[in-house]
């Protein structure tokens, strides 16, 4: 077992933005913040933003002509953790975190020949970000569907922040980035690695 953390890891973060690029984004931004301190891990990867991709509506791996999720789901399979960053939209996750949690619902009949989901594991995380009180509420949500599918979470597995009640301010329009959401994101990197690594050391029993 790798007890120094040397082992490579693989990162994808999905970004469920209701916005395509190029415009700005705080869950853009917020999932790169994310992506940057999982690097000081060890671990490498790229940011994919749902919303630049025609990710059809369903519950199967593959919805058919034109369905981008199959290119992003070999993305994900081919890593060792996903972060899934979503704006709070009405006390929600955002409508496209909600579309790639359904997409990912198919992985329940994904196995290998152990019966293993094939998403066994590998560790996940979520970012948060809105202008209301609801990060609990919203990562509570991801969490339990992510563990369904069959992805991992280690202790603190979220970073987030909410702007003031009734106020416009969002996250990409801050000066600079609050003491406490970047040790928070500094503590999901860590905690997140380390579990990626003890997992791909010593994979789960089979069924």
């Amino acid at each position: 077992m790798d007890t120094t953390g040397t082992t490579p890891l693989r990162a994808v973060a999905l970004v469920c933005t209701l916005s395509p690029s190029p415009a700005p984004s705080s869950s853009q931004l917020l999932a790169e913040q994310t992506m940057a301190a999982l690097a000081e891990h060890g671990v490498t990867g790229k940011t994919i933003r749902i919303a630049d991709h025609d990710v059809k509506p369903g519950v199967k791996t593959d919805m058919g002509d034109g369905d981008a999720w199959p290119e992003i789901r070999d993305t994900v399979l081919g890593c060792d953790i996903l972060i899934l960053s979503t704006p709070i939209w009405l006390g929600h996750p955002s409508s496209i975190a909600q579309r790639v949690m359904e997409r990912l619902n198919a992985e329940i009949s994904q196995t290998d020949d152990e019966g293993r989901m094939l998403t066994y594991g590998k560790a996940a995380a979520v970012c948060v970000v809105g202008n209301e009180d609801g990060a609990h509420k919203v990562s509570a949500d991801l969490f339990q569907g992510l563990n369904d599918v069959g992805f991992s979470l280690a202790p603190n597995a979220v970073t987030y922040w909410v702007g003031e009640a009734m106020q416009g301010t969002d996250y990409q329009d801050l000066d600079k980035t609050p003491g406490k959401t970047a040790e928070t994101t500094a503590t999901l990197a860590a905690n997140t690695a380390h579990l990626a690594r003890r997992l791909k050391a010593a994979p789960y029993p089979a069924g």
